[in-house]
């Protein structure tokens, strides 16, 4: 399998130097650096990437120094948010259901894409059931239809770490959501989809098997699962959602989210005004977001 891109993580930043945002790659040092971390300290340096698109991104044999840490795509460079509804069998098969035969596809907007330390905008009607989902994101780097499972990793750029902001009543109850749950309009408001700390190629990660995740609330660890859990994993999704339709380069897929979510805790545990969302992925690193309710 050959690779699609010319580095193994990618990161978008304003440099210290000149306060453009620019793409990059850390200079870092093991297999599992926190990026975050090291952003947040201030002095992480970085190898200068440039290109019409992050994952066309190649070095110019500059370095910088990064100043602020954003999330390593925007809007404009996602055409679309494919998500996979309940997909960790352990969690699947706590709430009762038979493990399914096939994924659950719906989609979220490119405007719900977000930086990583960016507040996410929390509309009125958002407010009451507020809720979380840390999630492992897929971004595809070559346009694709009618992928086969054993090609499926030829066609993924990397991965990044993500949280699939909700909003449960709209989502749930029936008058609002009508007869059926529905997923999009719960899950689509601008920012719902915050992306961090970089991109991570799969020259590194592989299928993304075998990686531990953790969604933390103000502190406090919420969900602690292992990719292995995932019932259909990237090699599946990226060939289901590939049947009949073209995956274009740059749009992600969301894999869906274990137990733990607030939703489920008995009480529910919602998200409040300027509770700090944080989720981290073994080898990725962590997307962090406060809420702030409009």
């Amino acid at each position: 399998m050959s690779s699609l891109t010319k580095w193994d993580r990618l990161i978008r930043y304003v440099s210290a130097k000149d306060g453009k945002t620019k793409y990059g790659e850390p200079i870092v040092s093991g297999d599992k650096p926190d990026i975050d971390d090291l952003a947040q300290k201030g002095g992480l340096k970085v190898k200068v990437l440039e290109g019409p698109t992050p994952i066309q991104a190649a070095p110019t044999g500059e370095e910088d120094e990064v100043k602020q840490l954003l999330g390593p795509l925007t809007p404009e460079d996602v055409s679309i948010v494919r998500c996979t509804g309940l997909n960790y069998k352990t969690h699947i098969l706590e709430t009762g259901f038979d493990l399914p035969a096939h994924p659950t596809l719906f989609i979220k907007p490119s405007q719900t894409v977000a930086d990583t330390r960016q507040p996410v905008p929390i509309p009125p009607l958002g407010q009451a059931q507020c809720d979380y989902e840390g999630e492992l994101t897929i971004v595809i780097g070559k346009a694709c239809k009618n992928v086969s499972e054993a090609d499926a990793l030829s066609y993924v750029a990397g991965y990044v770490s993500s949280n699939d902001v909700s909003c449960r009543d709209w989502q749930m109850e029936k008058d609002k959501a009508g007869m059926m749950p529905q997923w999009s309009f719960s899950k689509s408001f601008d920012k719902y989809a915050p992306l961090g700390p970089c991109i991570v190629s799969t020259k590194l990660l592989g299928d993304a098997g075998g990686l531990a995740m953790k969604t933390f609330v103000n502190g406090e660890l919420r969900q602690d699962t292992n990719t292995s859990d995932l019932c259909f994993g990237v090699r599946k999704l990226v060939s289901f959602f590939s049947t009949g339709q073209t995956l274009e380069a740059g749009s992600l897929i969301m894999t869906g989210t274990p137990g733990g979510v607030g939703f489920g805790m008995k009480p529910p545990k919602w998200l409040k005004d300027g509770d700090e969302v944080v989720v981290e992925i073994e080898g990725i690193g962590k997307v962090v977001n406060k809420m702030h309710f409009e």
